[in-house]
């Protein structure tokens, strides 16, 4: 053992030390990092599929095509109809229904409604307080007065105060009552159809019922009208 291990700290060899790397290769790691980025850079620019064969996607980066209505038989073209479903009595679905149709029918797109259940009692006149020929029938008259001055809202209907504020609401704001809606549908020749079968499940006559609708119809009249170029829309 020399001398001078006796006086080194404990722990310490003086003769182990890391080894050193060349003072190169920090030049040579740099210069390999750069002849990889030339490799690349000409692959790309010189082999007609730069990315090895994978799949790739265009996307056409232009407005879509909007769908052409197909012409009719005589050649002309031939739009799609209107056809709403109005199931229900609540004023705010009365409401947005009488509303599409209207504006349908102002935009020269033939619209019909067919109106079937509670969306039937819509179209009794005012004046009829109750309906029906027995007494499960004018009892339901009784319960829900028919009538679209007498419409009910489905939800915060507390008393008749949300159908009042809905109607002072609308003045405000100039949006068409839906008896307004009603008579503009009717005068743009919007054909508002009642359902036979609702008719005389709740003991419904024509004189009941306002003027200028159609005749009674069916569920295989309306499955008719679906296929036959109408869109229907269900309220």
């Amino acid at each position: 053992m020399a001398p001078d291990d006796l006086n080194a700290p404990l722990g310490q060899d003086k003769r182990k030390g890391l080894p050193k790397l060349p003072a190169a290769a920090p030049q040579i790691l740099a210069g390999a990092l750069g002849l990889f980025g030339i490799v690349v850079v000409a692959w790309a620019i010189f082999v007609n599929d730069p990315l090895g064969g994978e799949p790739t996607a265009v996307v056409a980066t232009g407005s879509p095509a909007k769908p052409q209505a197909k012409p009719a038989g005589d050649g002309q073209v031939k739009t799609r109809d209107l056809l709403i479903i109005d199931y229900s009595g609540d004023l705010e679905k009365v409401w947005a229904a009488l509303i599409l149709a209207s504006t349908g029918a102002a935009m020269g797109v033939r619209t019909r409604v067919f109106v079937t259940f509670w969306g039937l009692q819509v179209f009794v006149k005012d004046s009829k307080r109750i309906t029906g020929q027995n007494w499960m029938q004018k009892m339901l008259s009784a319960m829900q007065r028919p009538g679209i001055s007498h419409r009910k809202l489905s939800k915060m209907n507390f008393l008749g105060m949300g159908p009042w504020m809905m109607g002072r609401l609308a003045k405000q704001y100039g949006v068409a009552s839906p008896r307004e809606l009603l008579e503009a549908a009717q005068a743009l020749g919007v054909e508002f159809i009642p359902c036979q079968m609702t008719m005389d499940m709740f003991g419904l006559k024509p004189e009941d019922m306002i003027e200028g609708m159609g005749e009674p119809a069916g569920a295989a009249t309306v499955i008719g009208l679906m296929t036959d170029n109408s869109t229907p829309l269900f309220i």
